[in-house]
């Protein structure tokens, strides 16, 4: 008991110590990504597309103005001048003035010469159900924008976190590898002096010189790694390629957080953001649906035009006018096509029911194998370590052997390459826990977005 004591005290204080560099990268990732940054993006074109729906409750104004002129086609002929005429004449005469002049025929051509229209119309939608419907279906779309976002992110988190961690790992390899040169060169010229001395064997400077210049080799090889994985690490986070990287982190206490994560449901999806996405997608075709079924409800908009018309271009009271009315419109055949239409919406919304099932569970099937990969990778991690014990005595025996002449310098190499594989094994299965729990992390969805 005092031991899980201490082991939980020493997980408290190391907690913070252990992932402080890491999720300030985490933090800045989040911020920085340019993928983030696009989805950000995303999100807002949808608030606005929201707020385009909600206004389509509100009146339209717009002006309006035609112009027209013609010469030519048919006419009317007035004979005004045959019919007034000879009544002017005899006013003419009874009164003994010329008050009553003549007047000529006239001609009303039926095409506008020089003619205006202007006016202001204001518009109303007064009874349209799919306004409601898409204004529901905007506010849906948001929120599979906003899910998009926090999807985007925990696969963020995982990728930022698995290649620090690969980092981490490709920097140890190289001083594995560093050391392991170190060791060889030792023996070069370990064996290059005995030979000197007339108490070693050519064979074995050539071996020492064939393992130098494998180990020289093997560390060009894993610097390349290091700097490959750093490339990508800063990729992540939208920095230089050879921006530094703070490595101050703590893989034991970080490996003691992993293991406590194995205590923990196995079935901890059930607030996965895609399987959200995909409710909130059937409930996007199931108001598509319902609007689609309300195709026989009438549309009813009011309009009112203010403006003025005449020939001439003319402005006045005779030219000015109102005009108010309302525009009914009410579907009566189209060619079966809104029957149509609604068992195709009928279809979406079972596939995407379908999709739902399915997604649950390929997440279900993901958590299953992330978690046992977990729990793999740490009984690899366990082993590793005690091979690396083993090897790291029975080199040193080896060793011990060799110089007091008991064992051939064959023996020693083999040795030597059994520590550094030991070495690298550890190494790479500390660092496959660390990536295994931020695979199981994502897909549990446990890490909290709102810090």
């Amino acid at each position: 008991m005092r031991t899980v004591l201490i082991l939980l005290l020493g997980l408290t204080i190391g907690q913070g110590m252990a992932q402080e560099a890491l999720d300030q990268y985490v933090k800045e990732g989040l911020e920085s990504n340019l993928v983030m940054k696009q989805r950000h993006v995303s999100l807002q074109k949808a608030t606005y597309a929201l707020k385009s729906a909600q206004s389509m409750y509100l009146p339209t104004v717009a002006l309006q103005a035609g112009y027209q002129t013609a010469d030519g086609g048919r006419n009317i002929p007035l004979p005004i001048g045959d019919l007034l005429n000879p009544v002017y004449r005899t006013l003419n005469q009874l009164t003994g003035s010329s008050d009553f002049p003549e007047i000529e025929n006239e001609t009303i051509n039926f095409l506008p010469r020089n003619y205006y229209d202007a006016h202001i119309r204001t518009t109303m939608p007064l009874i349209n159900t799919d306004i409601a419907a898409n204004k529901h279906i905007h506010e849906q779309q948001l929120q599979l924008s906003e899910l998009d976002v926090a999807i985007y992110k925990r696969e963020l988190i995982k990728e930022i976190k698995v290649a620090y961690f690969n980092y981490l790992s490709a920097l140890r390899a190289r001083d594995v590898y560093r050391a392991a040169l170190d060791l060889a060169r030792e023996g070069q010229r370990t064996n290059e002096k005995l030979v000197e001395n007339g108490k070693g064997l050519p064979a074995y400077v050539l071996r020492s010189n064939s393992e130098v210049a494998e180990s020289e080799a093997k560390l060009a090889d894993s610097e390349m790694k290091a700097r490959n994985a750093q490339s990508y690490f800063n990729s992540l986070l939208n920095r230089s390629e050879e921006a530094q990287v703070d490595t101050s982190f703590d893989h034991e206490t970080a490996l003691l957080q992993a293991v406590s994560v194995l205590q923990n449901d196995t079935n901890a999806n059930g607030e996965r953001e895609e399987l959200k996405s995909l409710s909130t997608g059937i409930d996007i075709r199931s108001t598509m649906l319902k609007m689609d079924r309300r195709f026989a409800i009438p549309k009813l908009n009011a309009f009112l035009d203010l403006g003025s018309q005449s020939e001439g271009f003319h402005f006045n009271d005779q030219t000015r006018y109102y005009m108010a009315g309302l525009q009914l419109e009410f579907p009566i055949f189209s060619g079966n096509r809104n029957k149509y239409k609604i068992q195709q919406s009928r279809l979406d919304l079972q596939n995407a029911q379908l999709q739902l099932e399915q997604a649950k569970q390929q997440l279900q099937l993901a958590n299953s194998v992330a978690y046992r990969n977990l729990q793999s990778a740490w009984k690899n991690y366990q082993s590793s370590k005690s091979q690396l014990e083993a090897a790291q005595a029975y080199r040193r025996l080896i060793t011990k052997g060799y110089q007091a002449g008991s064992n051939s310098y064959i023996e020693t190499v083999d040795a030597r390459n059994q520590y550094t594989s030991a070495s690298m094994a550890l190494l790479i299965n500390t660092y496959q826990v660390l990536s295994a729990a931020a695979n199981l992390e994502r897909e549990q969805a446990s890490y909290p977005l709102t810090q």
